[in-house]
């Protein structure tokens, strides 16, 4: 049997702040998953994206700590437009999270912009640029 990539699991220091964030970008959790402990979205392709509270990572393996120099992870959200790249990047920094990257047209071809989610973790945003 061939292992399949299944799942991509982050560890958050503030799971109400995380799914806050993941919500703003269309992730659906399952009501009340601010008070449980692990939580898991579907995402498209079959993948599921997990969050797990620093706790709960502890509670299996006691001698776990968080990474030093923030989120070593990058997610990368595709939008359907340049303007959703715009918008959206607009949308969670006026909610207060940090924007790595501003907008702009990358030279292979895409809109793009990068922000950080609550625990650090890169976030990019991107859309293909329409042919000239």
């Amino acid at each position: 049997m061939t292992p399949r990539f299944a799942v991509l699991g982050l560890v958050t220091s503030d799971l109400t702040a995380s799914l806050a964030f993941y919500r703003r970008l269309g992730l659906a959790f399952a009501p009340g998953a601010e008070e449980q402990p692990h939580v898991e979205a579907e995402l498209p392709g079959g993948l599921t994206l997990a969050l797990d509270t620093e706790e709960t990572i502890r509670s299996f393996h006691p001698a776990w700590r968080p990474p030093v120099g923030g989120g070593r992870v990058a997610l990368a959200f595709r939008c359907d437009s340049p303007a959703e790249v715009d918008a959206l990047y607009d949308d969670l920094v006026g909610a207060g999270y940090h924007g790595e990257l501003k907008p702009w047209d990358a030279f292979w071809g895409q809109r793009y912009a990068a922000v950080h989610d609550p625990d650090g973790n890169g976030v990019d945003l991107f859309a293909p640029l329409p042919a000239e």
